[in-house]
């Protein structure tokens, strides 16, 4: 029986150390959250600039709520389309640097969208293979030519863009890869794109916000500017709030307009929140003091760490993953963690590769010296113990 068999595979899920639970918080995004009726230090949001509680942004999404109800009632291309978008949208161009841009409730939609959307049979695209899983499901949708390259491998990705009889071609990549903390080598894929007249799509999830000048993210941050990019952020990370946007040359925008179906046939997004991302682009853009602390807090982890029996992978961002090994060593580090009232999660395949679950540290502008100073005196007393 269906029902049977669901069974069995949730019992083998968890017989590999590989079974997921939530956690209801019951206070807000931040650095301490109440879980389970404690109070927990926590390592585990993405909320990069400590926006997600900010009183202004409050404040913003309560204004827009008089201004503009509390919800959209209808897909963008019906009636759900709102002025207050078209202003965010604009908004969005101008920050990253691009012709046009179009806003979608989810990251994870609008990388459906701009894969699946930008190619299709016939067409060849090529990911890292360490992409999101968005990005995945999209060039599955596509129904393209899927090539995966080893991780930010350029050698292999020139080989792959050589040798396809495709008619186009897309590379596909994150900036900042979500598991690893690592940046993508920009520069050589751009240079890749241009010598093989191929698109390339870039999902800034992690490093709106975070890098470059004003935050705008990170081609700002290796100062590149084409009109081959098409670019993917997400604003419910660093900005604090919810939804993204794909932004690029405007005949690309028109044409996701047209044929994005996680576009076309999805309700939009309130209105509000698009009023109050307005005021998330004003304080990412006056937020150097945060990301200047930031930075001290990346160097103070990664230099109070010297772990003989885990390692911190290479990373000069927010997400800084303690390598751990198996399974089940991750999850008991992270419960242990979680007894002292520290919440570091365990992340195990399929987000990541097999023999690579590691505890996934996130950190915040919000964090302080003593927050992570605090996780580095727990894991030394971790790693000394038997």
């Amino acid at each position: 029986m269906f029902i049977d068999d669901l069974r069995a595979d949730l019992d083998e899920i968890d017989r590999l150390g590989l079974t997921r639970r939530r956690r209801a918080l019951g206070s807000p995004c931040g650095p301490r959250v109440q879980r389970d009726g404690r109070e927990y230090l926590s390592f585990c949001s993405n909320d990069y600039l400590g926006l997600a509680a900010d009183p202004a942004l409050r404040a913003a999404i309560a204004d827009g709520a008089q201004q503009w109800g509390a919800g959209a009632g209808a897909s963008h291309l019906v009636s759900g389309h709102y002025a207050a978008h078209d202003v965010l949208e604009s908004a969005l161009a101008a920050f990253c640097g691009c012709e046009r841009a179009i806003s979608f409730s989810t990251g994870y939609m609008a990388n459906l969208a701009a894969v699946a959307t930008l190619a299709g049979r016939g067409d060849a695209i090529f990911a890292d293979r360490l992409n999101h899983a968005s990005l995945v499901d999209g060039a599955l949708l596509s129904r393209a030519r899927l090539c995966r390259y080893p991780h930010t491998d350029l050698s292999q990705l020139a080989r792959l863009l050589e040798t396809t009889p495709a008619r186009r071609r897309v590379i596909v990549s994150d900036t900042v890869f979500s598991m690893d903390g690592d940046l993508a080598p920009l520069p050589g894929l751009l240079d890749l794109a241009e010598r093989h007249d191929a698109l390339l799509i870039l999902d800034d999830a992690h490093g709106l916000g975070v890098l470059g000048p004003e935050g705008r993210g990170s081609l700002a941050h290796f100062d590149l500017c084409s009109p081959r990019v098409v670019l993917i952020g997400t604003l419910g990370k660093a900005a604090g709030l919810a939804g993204a946007f794909i932004a690029g040359d405007g005949r690309v925008i028109e044409w996701l307009v047209q044929r994005a179906r996680s576009y076309i046939f999805t309700t939009a997004a309130p209105p509000a929140l698009a009023h109050a991302l307005l005021t998330s682009l004003l304080l990412i853009r006056g937020a150097d003091e945060a990301r200047a602390r930031l930075r001290q807090l990346i160097d103070r982890l990664r230099g109070g760490l010297s772990a003989r029996r885990w390692r911190l992978a290479d990373s000069a961002t927010p997400i800084q993953p303690l390598i751990v090994g198996g399974n089940r060593e991750a999850l008991a580090l992270s419960a242990a963690l979680d007894e002292a009232g520290v919440w570091v999660p365990a992340i195990r395949p399929p987000t990541v590769p097999e023999g690579t679950a590691r505890l996934r540290i996130s950190l915040s502008a919000a964090h302080s010296y003593a927050d992570v100073d605090r996780l580095l005196e727990l894991l030394r007393g971790l790693e000394a113990a038997p």
